[in-house]
């Protein structure tokens, strides 16, 4: 039974016909190992806790959906929380607080910043997603943000537009998204103005129809816009077309995120697609390797290209 144990779990002192024996035996008899009590057998549950700010949010939802598939590849159980934004609620999940004993925490916050992550008394191993300058000490992962944003405003200014605006929070140095479509239309020669950036209070649609009511006001309007999220873009999108314009022959719209609702929506939504799927599993392996030290992952990201930009004739992607 010891051999089989070893052979199962994978240990290098087996000889070559002994393994090759048994794993033609386990084949056959359809073997699955009890995860759970080789877990406990190592002193660890198998469970790992990811906390988001609300699975409401589209891509919050395909995350969890994307970290459940990776965690059942690995033999692990995930165990879901919402902070809906709570500082308090973050700051628990930061120090492990939670109804059972985890072995890791995926942490997306929304209010903590690096002197919260300094400040952790809790030695669980932690993984820190999203758009944040995190400190070394922790281990993070993340996409290019810097990168995708300006790859976003280039494709704009590729279809010709030079009044580029930007809907979202935190409009300011600090937020690479931002940095992005700064540096870039700085880069172009145009203009980076006030009035091209509509700061809004939060991440949904509805404050993306907000922005669209500000922008149909002006004398003089933008001819594309980058949105932070996709949820704000498609909102902005409602916004714009109540008010009679045309999308994107009025006005060209990118969002960030590539929800599942952009690739459905009319026009569909010109796009940021992260890899989801390498994000749950590079957050998930480093929670289970966390001997190895922190470290700063960065994952791959594309463009994706549909009407919102280029127009019922110009898709580039489905």
């Amino acid at each position: 039974m010891r051999t089989v144990s070893n052979v199962v779990n994978g240990y290098v002192h087996v000889s070559a016909g002994t393994r090759e024996r048994v794993e033609q035996a386990v084949a056959e008899l359809g073997y699955r190992p009890n995860l759970v009590a080789r877990n406990l057998a190592r002193g660890r549950t198998g469970l790992v806790a990811l906390v988001v700010p609300q699975l409401e949010m589209p891509y919050f939802a395909s995350l969890a959906q994307q970290m459940l598939d990776a965690a059942e590849a690995m033999g692990l159980h995930l165990v879901v929380e919402q902070t809906h934004g709570s500082r308090e609620r973050e700051l628990a999940a930061l120090e492990g607080s939670f109804g059972q004993r985890i072995d890791g925490i995926v942490l997306s916050p929304t209010t903590l910043d690096r002197d919260d992550i300094e400040a952790r008394r809790s030695t669980l191993p932690l993984v820190l997603l999203g758009d944040r300058d995190w400190p070394d000490s922790v281990t993070s992962v993340a996409i290019d943000r810097l990168a995708a944003a300006c790859a976003a405003v280039e494709h704009l200014l590729d279809t010709g537009r030079r009044r580029v605006a930007i809907v979202g929070t935190n409009l300011n140095a600090s937020n690479a998204r931002w940095q992005g479509w700064h540096d870039t239309l700085t880069a172009a020669r145009c203009p980076v103005s006030s009035d091209l950036q509509f700061e809004t209070t939060g991440i949904s649609g509805d404050d993306g129809e907000s922005a669209a009511r500000r922008i149909v006001e002006l004398q003089e309007r933008p001819d594309a816009v980058f949105c932070v999220t996709d949820w704000i873009a498609l909102g902005l999108i409602r916004g714009l077309q109540r008010a009679g314009l045309d999308v994107p022959d009025d006005i060209a719209v990118v969002g960030h995120d590539d929800i599942p609702y952009g690739r459905a929506s009319n026009p569909t939504l010109t796009t940021i697609s992260p890899n989801r799927a390498e994000i749950a599993t590079i957050a998930l392996q480093a929670v289970s390797d966390a001997q190895e030290g922190p470290q700063r992952q960065t994952v791959g990201w594309s463009l994706v290209v549909r009407e919102s930009s280029a127009g019922h004739g110009g898709v580039a992607n489905p």
